[in-house]
């Protein structure tokens, strides 16, 4: 869910519907500080409505809700549907054997525990650290006493299964990596040196009419490896169903669909066998303590307790907002106000194609002409100033999605204000936050100096999101009834800010791929690219697969079945989704044409296709 749930959306439409005129214009016209300082007071009288809707999110800590996914992957396990009891309840490993450990485990079940990670440990063929487990376990049997129990009879015919398995050296070897994976390392690569994680054989243009936009410096082969790229920032898109608890329910239900939260390290995106959750809400979710203790340390600490706000806002915001925090209060306030210097603007709006642009923008204080995003030296990185100069079209944006992003902003910085996390967003200590807040004179309506740049910085990325986000995808598989066949679907696993990957140019004919490995991208030419060619990617998958299934329908369809405008209608639909209105005004009316000649131009599905284009009509 990329936008806010559909109640907050209808809420914020209502609140710009009964603005004066006067001031419908003002905001629709006024740079993003000017609009976020009159939001402030717009979005008090809505608050209480935002927070009604959070308290459906459940993310805080609930023992009945422990005990009940431990009580459903049970039951899942007696009914043989192994795979979504692991998923409910964590499968034991060696992390978790050593968290039990710190965390105060029961000294009387403790051989059980130790005899569970040598046996992990032989598997893992580590065979002197089971060894040297497998004589603690004997230890501290010995110091107990020889015990007659069941369980402890158990216990010591386990342990002498596996010292017979160490003797015997009876263990899988390591695993190896796949020929593969050494293949693709063993390529030969040569860095660009102006463009990070690029490949020499690409190279960095820029003009009016193409914007920023890579090229071919030299002929390319298919399968050439053209860039690698780790994402600046990634969030986990939760997907449907997110353990949403109703509080208008009759009795308390806890979801137990299985959604991407529940599958993949909500940090580096690897899928989860065992997880390790996050000390102070029951939905982050990780692959390990250390990737937990990063997240941490770098966002999570903020943001873990706005999980139920950021859940109903979306992931554009929650992208917003962890770009802020990983970028750092310095940084974030040292572009903006760079962007606020007149003499910047020219530079910041060069790819609009305004009436003082040119080829290259010249920097005066430098002296030199440089492209937008690129640092001091002309290198152009994956760097949180190549984000900020992303483009966030504020002009192609409607008015009354502007406003919705606004209040949005507004929303996580009150939250953040009242819930005492400023500090941590600034980057400052507690201590010194407390005098500079009382210094500033802000009331209840307003936010502090500080926070504003980081609000603004914040409006941009969301704005920029609705054309530069990238989807990564994983392909996931679907449950099969009788396990005979294994069927596959692509999902979108998360939304990313890929500053290099950004500046491809969007074309329905593709002359590259892109896939991915947790939060890197790789890109890889899908053709021979000519020495000077443009690079292309294509945005949105589906408009590729659409247009593909349009032409394979024109071999066995005639132009007038009603499947051809149903293909018509979902392109329209994915054009509206880029904001390309005209591009999907121009496919719906062809659905409309199909629609009127085979149900009559007085007909219900002709009301709801002109009701549709009306949408669009009136967006764009």
């Amino acid at each position: 869910m990329a936008l806010p749930v559909e109640e907050w959306r209808r809420c914020a439409a209502r609140c710009w519907a009964a603005l004066e005129p006067t001031l419908r214009e003002r905001l629709a016209a006024a740079p993003l500080d000017e609009a976020l300082r009159m939001g402030c007071g717009l979005y008090g009288p809505e608050e209480a409505a935002l927070w009604r809707l959070c308290r459906r999110a459940r993310t805080g800590k609930e023992p009945a809700a422990a005990r009940f996914y431990r009580e459903e992957g049970n039951r899942r396990f007696g009914r043989c549907c192994y795979r979504d009891a692991v998923r409910l309840y964590s499968q034991v490993c060696l992390e978790d054997i050593a968290r039990a450990e710190s965390h105060g485990y029961p000294d009387r079940l403790l051989p059980k525990v130790l005899l569970r990670k040598a046996e992990c440990l032989l598997r893992l063929g580590r065979l002197q650290d089971a060894t040297d487990t497998l004589a603690a376990v004997e230890n501290k049997m010995a110091i107990d006493g020889i015990m007659t129990s069941p369980l402890h009879r158990m216990l010591l015919k386990k342990l002498s299964q596996l010292k017979t398995e160490i003797h015997e050296g009876n263990c899988p070897e390591p695993a190896r990596e796949a020929h593969g994976d050494i293949q693709r390392e063993s390529e030969i690569w040569e860095e660009n040196g102006s463009l990070s994680g690029a490949s020499s054989s690409l190279s960095l243009n820029f003009n009016t009419e193409r914007g920023r936009h890579l090229v071919a410096s030299q002929d390319i082969l298919p399968g050439q490896n053209l860039l690698k790229e780790k994402a600046f920032v990634s969030v986990l898109c939760p997907g449907e169903g997110d353990s949403l608890l109703l509080q208008d329910s009759s009795e308390t239900v806890w979801d137990t669909r299985v959604t991407n939260a529940d599958l993949y390290c909500h940090r580096c995106l690897k899928q989860l066998l065992a997880s390790v959750p996050c000390c102070g809400c029951s939905y982050a979710k990780y692959c390990s303590q250390n990737c937990a203790d990063v997240a941490w340390e770098e966002y999570h600490r903020t943001e873990c307790p706005l999980g139920a706000l950021l859940l109903m806002l979306g992931v554009f915001c929650h992208v917003a907002l962890r770009t802020v925090l990983l970028a750092g209060f310095s940084e974030v306030s040292r572009l903006v106000e760079w962007s606020h210097d007149d003499s910047n603007k020219d530079l910041c709006n060069a790819e609009a194609g305004g009436e003082h642009s040119s080829e290259f923008q010249l920097d005066t204080r430098a002296g030199r002409k440089v492209i937008p995003g690129c640092n001091d030296n002309g290198q152009y990185q994956s760097s949180y100033q190549a984000v900020f100069n992303l483009l966030p079209h504020v002009e192609k944006h409607s008015p009354e999605h502007k406003f919705l992003c606004m209040l949005s902003i507004v929303a996580i910085c009150k939250k953040l204000q009242e819930a005492g996390l400023e500090a941590a967003v600034l980057n400052r200590e507690s201590s010194t936050m407390g005098s500079e807040q009382k210094t500033c004179g802000k009331t209840s309506d307003e936010l502090s100096p500080e926070l504003m740049i980081m609000a603004e910085a914040m409006l941009r990325h969301v704005l920029q999101l609705q054309c530069n986000a990238q989807a990564i995808t994983v392909m996931q598989e679907l449950e099969s009834g009788d396990g005979a066949v294994v069927n596959k679907k692509p999902v979108r696993l998360a939304t990313a800010f890929f500053p290099v990957l950004s500046l491809l140019n969007h074309s329905c004919s593709p002359n590259i791929s892109v896939s991915f490995s947790g939060t890197a991208a790789t890109v890889r030419a899908s053709q021979p690219i000519p020495s000077g060619q443009e690079i292309f990617h294509c945005y949105d998958e589906a408009i590729r697969m659409l247009l593909k299934c349009q032409i394979d329908a024109r071999n066995f369809l005639s132009p007038e079945h009603l499947l051809m405008g149903e293909l018509e209608d979902h392109l329209a639909q994915v054009y509206a989704t880029l904001g390309k209105w005209q591009e999907a005004a121009r496919h719906l009316e062809k659905s409309i044409q199909l629609v009127e000649m085979h149900h009559g131009p007085s007909s219900v599905e002709m009301g709801h296709e002109l009701f549709k284009l009306a949408q669009i009509l009136f967006n764009g």
